[in-house]
């Protein structure tokens, strides 16, 4: 990972790894010009489009999006690279056409995309957004859980963010730039907190009951009717034509609802799930020391994805802030007030004038 620090904010990034030429084009009516951010998730790829204005440690109300788009999957390891760059361009043109602006007044790009964990994953994501710009724009590409991060801290790096739609990740920064992560490795190596993760436990206890190797659950029913099939065993083959990661997270909130009316596998599936996405944030926490030496010292917890703040009486996102509050009486949980897309403005923001 690189350094990106500077006292708590984003540290400057050359485009085009030399010189650059300076932005005599912020016209149109943009004054300064304008500043794109992206979060690229598992499912999709969002794009805003903010003017450049530094906003210090308070977002305006209401925050000025000039324009917003939404495209696919922007993360090469799901879905190739020819695919990942198409909805790479296709967000960021739809943003500058609702802005009314175009690629010569933009002054940076931020984007944070899933499953970009090393420096060669970012040096291949940078090139593609350098291609689609002229030579005075500054692109900047992370991991998704940065710009998360982000979007509940002003945009400065310090503290932990927990992740949890469709797949999920636990990562921080302390105060001298140190990186730390936990989970965000997949299902299949122990992410059990995420969306995907909760839905396939869900569909394997409907597989164990029907064969008599589990208890039974009120899933059996309630899955098979959301997916219009009349027995267990077609989930077989409804789970294997399409083992995508969203198309069986969307299957979250049917394991909530039998939670809620008192299904105790399902019930017993999302306590599970709490409490190993608790356990991620801790194992973030305890490595940087953010707690302190006695573990009660202050620092946030930005908590965004779907599986987290549903806001369903099943509480997921709440009971893991019981969990991280037991670990570390200091934590602030934070649910951002601004999407992830606009957490990458905010970083640009840093990265310009830092």
């Amino acid at each position: 990972m690189r350094n990106l620090h500077s006292n708590g904010n984003l540290r400057k990034l050359d485009s085009d790894e030399g010189e650059t030429t300076e932005d005599n084009s912020c016209q149109n009516g943009f004054g300064d010009g304008v500043i794109l951010g992206l979060d690229g998730g598992a499912t999709s790829t969002v794009c805003v489009c903010v003017p450049f204005s530094p906003y210090g440690d308070r977002l305006p109300e209401p925050l000025p999006i000039l324009g917003r788009a939404v495209a696919g999957c922007t993360n090469s390891n799901s879905v190739g690279e020819t695919a990942a760059r198409d909805s790479l361009e296709q967000v960021i043109s739809e943003a500058l056409v609702q802005s009314g602006s175009d690629k010569s007044i933009v002054r940076g790009v931020c984007l944070g995309v899933s499953g970009v964990n090393h420096p060669s994953d970012q040096e291949k994501i940078e090139n593609w957004i350098r291609d689609m710009f002229p030579s005075h724009v500054k692109v900047y590409v992370q991991n998704d859980a940065i710009v998360a991060l982000a979007s509940g801290t002003m945009g400065k790096l310090h503290g932990c963010v927990l992740i949890a739609g469709t797949g999920c990740i636990a990562y921080g920064f302390d105060e001298d730039g140190r990186e730390a992560r936990a989970s965000g490795a997949g299902p299949i190596l122990g992410d059990w907190g995420s969306g995907y993760g909760i839905a396939a436990q869900a569909l394997t206890a409907v597989i164990r009951a029907h064969d008599g190797r589990g208890p039974q659950t009120m899933l059996t029913s309630t899955i098979l009717k959301v997916l219009g099939l009349s027995s267990p065993d077609e989930l077989i083959g409804w789970t294997y034509a399409d083992p995508s990661w969203a198309r069986i997270a969307a299957l979250v909130p049917q394991v909530v609802s039998c939670a809620e009316a008192g299904d105790k596998i399902s019930d017993k599936i999302l306590v599970d799930a709490a409490e190993d996405l608790a356990l991620s944030v801790k194992a973030v926490v305890k490595r940087l020391g953010l707690c302190g030496e006695d573990g009660t010292a202050s620092f946030p917890v930005v908590m965004v994805g779907g599986v987290l703040n549903a806001k369903r009486k099943w509480d997921i996102g709440k009971e893991v802030s019981k969990h991280i509050n037991q670990y570390f009486p200091g934590a602030e949980t934070i649910i951002p007030k601004v999407e992830p897309a606009v957490g990458a403005a905010l970083l640009a923001m840093n990265f310009l004038t830092s």
